[in-house]
């Protein structure tokens, strides 16, 4: 009975029904997001909800049904789920790990020195008791800063050791910084001494890109190898940045919420991952160098503006790609199973992630060419505030600035071109290109 309640309040949580757009489908039990396109129309589809005919299941629903006609039932199905939920009903947990921004979902996903990852979750502990309301445990705080000296300063060789010979003068400096200069340790001492929250936040900001800087030094390749069929894909071995150009398919203008002059077009950065999406992120900047994009009209759906281009194969397939958090390494034609406590390093539950739509044929595999910008909503996901597609698509990367961009763009509108601006050189080109998978 508990697995059949908690089913019908997984479906109760979905979002309500939207306008048709190329948004789409159902699974097991929740949401999926599926961009299919076929000619020059989006297809929108949208799985029955009914569970599988046994004989069990009708035994089971005409004794909910009963049990739901008392007005008494609301209270006994609450303390059913509290009582009878597994802990690994993800979707409801309020204590979900998941990034809730892009840079710190980019910082997380770095493969870096353990001691550098010890550092960086002491002090992002620390954001997480600034957001505490009123009385804020600045004694905590200080035990997460004088930890992460302790494990910098006992582990200096190890830190520095692990940064490749043509960068450790580089390395060497941002470690002096984070350790003495201005805007590291020393200075959230200081302000947590002086019960400062707000320029605590700002300097604890800048110490952790600080360490961000420390652990890409210290992450020059891919700590995986890629499985043995897809080496002739294109792949990027770290990170990378596309700068996109929009304009108004209207000859309106964008609004800066900063202030400042309407522009006829404006500006997206996005920072792509190959460390966790390598094939994804690979193939998505060739195509930017080959100027696939440039051009290319965008469509808006409910939570996604997606690019309007040619899904067709291209003679060749892009692997369903997503690393498990924990993981070694990513899983291939494999959905996470977010109902099981599987959670991705690149969250989708993120808004301005960026990640390719489903191919056409298959969703083990993602379309060579269609990607979308995600606009996350907590309105529209799970209780523990995880998206109902979480896991399914290759999410590769996310909008770092422009992200008020994105909310301003309706369909029609145009990338007028797609530059990568960083991150040519991570970006392996084999000399044959792949066929299938």
């Amino acid at each position: 009975m508990a697995s059949c309640v908690a089913a019908m309040a997984l479906a109760g949580a979905r979002p309500a029904s939207h306008d048709p757009g190329p948004v789409a489908a159902s699974y097991s039990g929740h949401a999926q997001l599926s961009f299919h396109r076929r000619g020059a129309r989006a297809r929108v589809i949208r799985a029955s909800h009914s569970r599988p005919h046994h004989p069990s299941f009708a035994r089971e629903d005409e004794g909910v049904l009963e049990w739901l006609t008392g007005a008494g039932a609301a209270l006994a199905i609450v303390a059913q789920i509290s009582v009878s939920l597994p802990a690994s009903a993800v979707l409801y947990s309020p204590d979900t790990k998941v990034p809730r921004t892009g840079e710190l979902a980019l910082r997380r996903a770095i493969p870096a020195n353990p001691n550098m990852k010890a550092i960086q979750e002491s002090l992002e502990d620390i954001s997480y008791l600034l957001r505490i309301p009123q009385r804020k445990p600045y004694g905590s705080m200080e035990g997460d800063v004088k930890k992460s000296i302790k494990i910098a300063m006992d582990n200096k060789e190890a830190i520095l050791g692990s940064i490749p010979a043509e960068h450790k003068e580089e390395g060497a400096k941002l470690y002096t910084s984070l350790l003495e200069e201005k805007g590291g340790f020393q200075t959230l001492l200081k302000y947590i001494k002086e019960n400062d929250p707000d320029k605590l936040s700002i300097a604890l900001a800048s110490s952790l890109d600080t360490v961000a800087e420390l652990e890409l030094l210290q992450a020059p390749g891919l700590s995986f190898l890629l499985p043995q069929q897809y080496l002739e894909y294109p792949r990027l071995t770290g990170r990378g940045v596309v700068e996109f150009t929009v304009e108004k398919g209207d000859g309106s203008t964008f609004f800066p919420t900063g202030g400042g002059e309407p522009k006829s077009v404006a500006t997206i950065q996005v920072i792509i991952d190959g460390y966790s999406a390598p094939l994804t992120a690979g193939n998505f900047a060739k195509l930017v160098l080959d100027g696939a994009y440039d051009g290319v009209t965008l469509k808006c759906a409910s939570q996604a503006i997606i690019a309007d281009n040619d899904t067709g194969k291209n003679g060749y397939t892009v692997p369903l790609e997503v690393k498990p958090a924990g993981q070694f390494e990513p899983l291939y034609r494999t959905p996470l199973s977010i109902q099981d406590g599987e959670l991705p390093v690149l969250p989708m539950s993120v808004y301005g992630a960026v990640a390719m739509a489903h191919s056409v044929d298959s969703d083990e595999y993602s379309s060579p060419t269609q990607f979308f910008f995600y606009l996350y909503d907590k309105r529209n996901s799970g209780l523990g505030g995880i998206s109902f597609d979480e896991g399914q698509f290759s999410v590769f990367g996310y909008t770092t600035d422009g992200r008020d961009v994105l909310s301003q763009i309706k369909t029609g509108d145009k990338i007028r071109s797609a530059k990568l601006v960083q991150g040519r050189e991570r970006l392996v080109l084999p000399s044959i290109a792949p066929e299938g998978s």
